[in-house]
This record gives C-alpha cells, structure tokens and sequence, in this order.
C-alpha cells in the first residue's frame, strides 16, 4: 500500500485526467452544483468542441436552451476554471476546455486566431513571454493571440 502522501497524489493525478472521471465527477470536483442543465452544456463543451467556441456555436449545438441559459452556465464554468475565455479580437467571445493539468488557468499561453476559417486555438504549449513592466506596474491578466492560418487550412494550400 502506497503511504497516504503518494496515495492522495495518486488521486489528484488520476482526477484531473478528464478521460478517468465522469462529466458529473468533474462538475461537482470542481464545486458546481450539478444540474440537467449544467451538466449537458458541460457535456457538449467537453467532448462536442474540438477547439475555442463561442455563444452562438453552443447555441447552434444546443437550440432546446436558451441564449441566457446557456450564457450564465458559460459563466459558472468559467468561474469554476473549468472554461477559459478567451478575446480573439473578432468580437464575439470564446471559450476553450481548461486542459486537465491546469489547476487554475491564468491564461498563460498562446492562442491563434486563423485568418482563413476564423477558428481558434489553444496553443498550450506556446507559453507567453514575461513582459517588463515599468517599476510599480503588476501584471494581472497576460492575452496573447496571434492571426495566422491554421495547419488545416494551410495544408489545403
């Protein structure tokens, strides 16, 4: 038997695999109250979103709910790290699966935005470089997107 250090270890690597815990489990791991509700848009956002979405593409995925619904769920699940949000620059707000080994996402990596099929993407392992502030200046928040083309669409070229 593993010693109870190793064993909790253990348990916290195997929770955060998303692909060991249910959908239920990770709600409510993360201290959402699981309802009908939270947990299809939860399901939806998990397994049914490749890359970044937006309101409207939950809204195209989900018609039976509505708009404000499905608006204030986005917000529980950003609240709860469960979603990142992410300003791509086109004006419509975009939200991405936190991956399952960020404990807190602080948005701390790079996003591109493709200029051909206007999808975007997390790019977890691009991290952002520390920007020297000015002396009494305290970074909060760092966004970093870069417009290029995806690897599909310049494949296609």
């Amino acid at each position: 038997m593993p010693s109870s250090s190793a064993y909790a270890t253990l348990i916290i690597i195997t929770t955060m695999n998303k692909c060991d815990i249910s959908d239920e489990q990770t709600l409510d791991n993360a201290g959402v109250r699981v309802t009908a509700v939270r947990l299809l848009v939860w399901r939806q956002v998990r397994h049914g979103f490749n890359d970044a979405f937006s309101l409207a593409d939950l809204e195209e995925a989900l018609p039976t709910i509505d708009r404000s619904t499905l608006f204030r769920t986005l917000i529980t699940l950003s609240e709860a790290h469960l979603l990142h949000e992410i300003d791509d620059g086109t004006g419509s707000q975009k939200y991405c699966v936190c991956s399952s080994n960020e404990a807190h996402h602080l948005g701390d990596h790079v996003h591109l935005t493709c200029l051909v099929c206007h999808r975007t993407f997390c790019l977890p392992h691009v991290t952002i470089p520390p920007v020297p502030l000015p002396e009494g200046f305290e970074p909060k928040e760092t966004e970093y997107v870069v417009k290029g083309i995806c690897s599909a669409c310049r494949s296609r070229n």
